[in-house]
């Protein structure tokens, strides 16, 4: 289970069913692009990257999606640049 759950979040979001194996949401951060919008993207990597990094609070979770949402540059799209944008703006 994950850090955080739908319930959770603290933004609007689409929730556009997506199939299970969709790369978007298995796995390890990648070069596929982050839907900001997307509900269900976004879960699934606050959940990932809380787990990877071992900021497995709540608070940490939503932390991470406020960054994301609010500071996040819109050119960082790929999954494994935000999550390494994340770690070093921290």
């Amino acid at each position: 289970m994950g850090v955080i759950t739908k319930g959770d979040l603290q933004y609007e979001y689409s929730w556009t069913a997506i199939p299970s194996d969709d790369p978007r949401v298995t796995g390890n951060p990648d070069s596929t692009f982050l839907n900001r919008s997307e509900g269900y993207e976004m879960l699934y990597f606050i959940n990932k990257f809380c787990e990877l990094t071992n900021l497995t609070t709540k608070d940490n979770a939503l932390k991470a999606e406020t960054k994301i949402k609010e500071h996040l540059p819109s050119s960082i799209r790929s999954q494994a640049n935000v999550q390494a944008w994340l770690v070093k703006n921290w």
